[in-house]
Protein backbone atom coordinates (compact mmCIF):
# COMPACT_ATOMS: atom_id res chain seq x y z
CA UNK A 1 0.00 0.00 0.00
CA UNK A 2 1.46 3.13 -1.11
CA UNK A 3 1.57 6.00 1.54
CA UNK A 4 -0.78 9.19 1.44
CA UNK A 5 0.83 11.04 4.00
CA UNK A 6 2.53 14.62 2.16
CA UNK A 7 5.93 14.52 1.31
CA UNK A 8 6.29 17.67 3.62
CA UNK A 9 4.15 16.56 6.63
CA UNK A 10 5.66 16.77 9.88
CA UNK A 11 6.03 13.59 11.66
CA UNK A 12 3.72 13.04 14.75
CA UNK A 13 3.35 11.06 17.73
CA UNK A 14 1.05 8.05 16.91
CA UNK A 15 0.88 6.15 19.99
CA UNK A 16 3.00 5.58 23.47
CA UNK A 17 3.37 2.71 25.54
CA UNK A 18 5.23 1.89 28.27
CA UNK A 19 5.21 -1.08 30.47
CA UNK A 20 5.95 -1.16 34.36
CA UNK A 21 8.63 -3.91 34.76
CA UNK A 22 10.11 -6.12 32.06
CA UNK A 23 7.46 -8.67 30.48
CA UNK A 24 5.07 -6.79 31.74
CA UNK A 25 2.15 -6.14 29.02
CA UNK A 26 2.33 -2.35 27.29
CA UNK A 27 -0.10 -0.43 28.46
CA UNK A 28 -0.69 2.90 26.11
CA UNK A 29 -0.47 6.49 27.81
CA UNK A 30 -1.76 9.65 26.02
CA UNK A 31 0.63 11.88 27.81
CA UNK A 32 3.81 10.93 29.40
CA UNK A 33 6.42 12.82 32.05
CA UNK A 34 10.11 12.36 30.60
CA UNK A 35 12.90 13.38 33.10
CA UNK A 36 16.44 14.50 31.41
CA UNK A 37 19.39 11.57 32.05
CA UNK A 38 16.36 8.91 33.30
CA UNK A 39 13.61 8.12 30.80
CA UNK A 40 9.72 8.15 30.88
CA UNK A 41 8.46 8.18 34.68
CA UNK A 42 6.95 4.88 35.29
CA UNK A 43 8.64 3.07 32.66
CA UNK A 44 10.86 -0.15 33.24
CA UNK A 45 14.00 1.72 31.97
CA UNK A 46 13.17 5.07 33.60
CA UNK A 47 16.67 5.65 35.66
CA UNK A 48 18.70 3.05 33.62
CA UNK A 49 21.98 4.87 32.23
CA UNK A 50 21.18 4.99 28.46
CA UNK A 51 18.21 2.94 27.33
CA UNK A 52 15.54 5.90 28.51
CA UNK A 53 13.26 5.85 25.69
CA UNK A 54 12.66 4.07 22.49
CA UNK A 55 10.97 5.83 19.39
CA UNK A 56 9.98 3.64 16.22
CA UNK A 57 7.86 4.79 12.85
CA UNK A 58 4.30 3.32 11.40
CA UNK A 59 6.07 3.45 8.50
CA UNK A 60 8.69 1.03 9.06
CA UNK A 61 6.16 -0.99 10.85
CA UNK A 62 3.83 -1.34 7.92
CA UNK A 63 6.91 -2.21 6.04
CA UNK A 64 7.81 -4.71 8.44
CA UNK A 65 4.08 -6.27 8.05
CA UNK A 66 4.49 -6.63 4.27
CA UNK A 67 7.85 -8.53 4.85
CA UNK A 68 5.70 -10.60 7.81
CA UNK A 69 2.98 -11.33 5.60
CA UNK A 70 0.73 -9.98 8.67
CA UNK A 71 0.05 -6.75 10.91
CA UNK A 72 2.90 -5.72 13.09
CA UNK A 73 0.96 -4.00 16.13
CA UNK A 74 2.86 -1.17 17.93
CA UNK A 75 2.22 -1.92 21.31
CA UNK A 76 3.73 -5.62 20.76
CA UNK A 77 6.96 -4.23 19.69
CA UNK A 78 7.79 -2.91 23.16
CA UNK A 79 9.12 0.46 22.11
CA UNK A 80 7.82 3.76 23.66
CA UNK A 81 6.96 5.83 20.34
CA UNK A 82 5.55 5.34 17.59
CA UNK A 83 5.75 8.08 15.19
CA UNK A 84 3.17 8.45 12.31
CA UNK A 85 5.83 8.27 9.37
CA UNK A 86 9.23 9.17 8.09
CA UNK A 87 12.78 7.59 9.33
CA UNK A 88 13.74 7.71 12.86
CA UNK A 89 17.84 8.46 12.58
CA UNK A 90 19.48 5.43 13.60
CA UNK A 91 23.31 7.17 13.86
CA UNK A 92 24.31 7.52 17.37
CA UNK A 93 24.60 11.21 18.77
CA UNK A 94 21.22 12.11 16.04
CA UNK A 95 18.92 14.22 17.95
CA UNK A 96 15.20 14.30 17.73
CA UNK A 97 12.64 16.65 19.76
CA UNK A 98 9.44 15.20 20.63
CA UNK A 99 7.37 18.28 22.16
CA UNK A 100 9.03 19.71 25.00
CA UNK A 101 12.05 16.97 25.11
CA UNK A 102 15.29 16.36 23.55
CA UNK A 103 16.25 12.63 22.56
CA UNK A 104 20.23 11.48 21.71
CA UNK A 105 20.77 8.30 19.66
CA UNK A 106 22.37 5.57 21.28
CA UNK A 107 21.99 2.48 19.06
CA UNK A 108 19.93 0.79 16.36
CA UNK A 109 16.50 -1.14 18.85
CA UNK A 110 17.39 -4.58 17.79
CA UNK A 111 14.37 -6.71 18.06
CA UNK A 112 14.60 -9.39 19.88
CA UNK A 113 13.66 -13.09 19.75
CA UNK A 114 10.49 -12.76 21.75
CA UNK A 115 8.77 -10.93 18.89
CA UNK A 116 8.10 -14.39 17.20
CA UNK A 117 6.02 -15.68 20.20
CA UNK A 118 3.79 -12.33 20.43
CA UNK A 119 3.52 -11.28 16.86
CA UNK A 120 4.16 -14.46 15.33
CA UNK A 121 6.88 -16.50 13.50
CA UNK A 122 8.92 -14.44 11.57
CA UNK A 123 8.24 -11.20 13.46
CA UNK A 124 12.21 -10.31 14.38
CA UNK A 125 13.47 -11.40 11.07
CA UNK A 126 10.71 -8.91 9.59
CA UNK A 127 11.72 -6.09 12.30
CA UNK A 128 15.21 -6.64 11.73
CA UNK A 129 16.33 -2.88 10.53
CA UNK A 130 13.17 -1.51 11.12
CA UNK A 131 12.55 -1.99 15.15
CA UNK A 132 13.34 1.79 15.55
CA UNK A 133 16.13 3.40 18.22
CA UNK A 134 16.82 3.36 21.30
CA UNK A 135 17.74 7.31 22.68
CA UNK A 136 19.17 8.72 25.69
CA UNK A 137 16.67 12.02 26.96
CA UNK A 138 19.10 15.10 27.03
CA UNK A 139 16.05 17.71 28.26
CA UNK A 140 12.81 15.94 29.78
CA UNK A 141 9.32 17.69 29.56
CA UNK A 142 6.18 16.31 28.27
CA UNK A 143 5.22 14.33 25.34
CA UNK A 144 1.67 13.76 24.03
CA UNK A 145 0.39 11.63 21.08
CA UNK A 146 -0.25 14.20 18.45
CA UNK A 147 3.01 16.12 19.50
CA UNK A 148 5.22 17.35 16.21
CA UNK A 149 8.55 15.27 15.50
CA UNK A 150 11.49 16.84 14.53
CA UNK A 151 14.86 15.91 14.05
CA UNK A 152 17.07 18.66 14.84
CA UNK A 153 20.31 19.50 13.13
CA UNK A 154 23.63 19.63 15.16
CA UNK A 155 25.80 22.84 14.04
CA UNK A 156 29.36 21.59 12.07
Amino acid sequence: MESTTPADAVPTVESIHLAKATRLPMQPKTTVEVEAGKGIVGDRYHGTRHRHVTVQSRESLDEAARAHGRDVPSHLTRRNFTISHGVVPREPGSRLRIGDVLLEAVRVAAPCKLLDDTIGPGAQEALRRRAGTVFRVLEGGTINVGDAVEEVRLRP
